[in-house]
């Protein structure tokens, strides 16, 4: 069982620069995880994760200019250096969920972080990791117990992003750890940032 203390490299590890989302989907390819999230088809290619981002970096405007995706047992990992999508945007998240489950995490530096599940192209439970207690979605406490457990606790003065982690790793059942940044992307740029 992980814990906020298997993704304090996060903090310490500048891989994932200031702004990222990390998300797990369930049963899809990431071939077909890309395509959900709308990206230009012409444009996939096999990368790794630091040309993803260079890539990222270079085509930015205002959202992730690259993103990524890697097959991680049952699920897919999709990576958006500089992104926020799958996290925040409702339409793109319901698009890559529909039929599956999709778990998100997302780091904003100068906007809020979030959290967020959907199940078949709805809103499972999403939230501020700084405020857990103010959930949404159409079962906001279905990981109340996991979300305890892994420290999501306002009051607690620790950083919310490693606990959110720790809640994606028991709501997937895989692990966040760095050598999986050293994994083989397939990466295609955005249709719409």
């Amino acid at each position: 069982m992980r814990t906020r203390a298997d993704f304090r490299w996060l903090g310490e590890d500048d891989a994932l620069d200031d702004i990222y989302c990390v998300s797990f989907v369930r049963d899809l390819s990431p071939r077909e995880a890309l395509r959900r999230f709308g990206v230009d088809e012409s444009t996939m290619e096999e990368m790794t994760f630091d040309e993803l981002s260079e890539r990222s970096a270079a085509n930015a405007e205002g959202a992730a200019g690259c993103v990524g995706a890697v097959r991680i047992g049952g699920w897919t990992m999709v990576v958006e250096p500089g992104g926020w999508k799958l996290a925040i945007d409702s339409e793109t998240g319901a698009r890559v969920s529909a039929g599956t489950e999709l778990v998100s995490v997302c780091r904003h530096d100068y906007a809020a972080d979030r959290f967020t599940c959907l199940a078949d192209g709805e809103v499972v439970t999403s939230f501020d990791p700084i405020a857990p207690g103010a959930r949404e979605g159409g079962d906001p406490d279905r990981f109340l117990t996991w979300m305890r457990e892994t420290g999501l606790d306002p009051g607690d003065g620790d950083p919310p992003i490693p606990a959110c982690f720790a809640l994606a790793s028991r709501i997937t059942g895989l692990p966040f750890t760095r050598d999986l940044l050293e994994l083989g992307f397939l990466g295609a740029e955005p249709l719409e940032q």
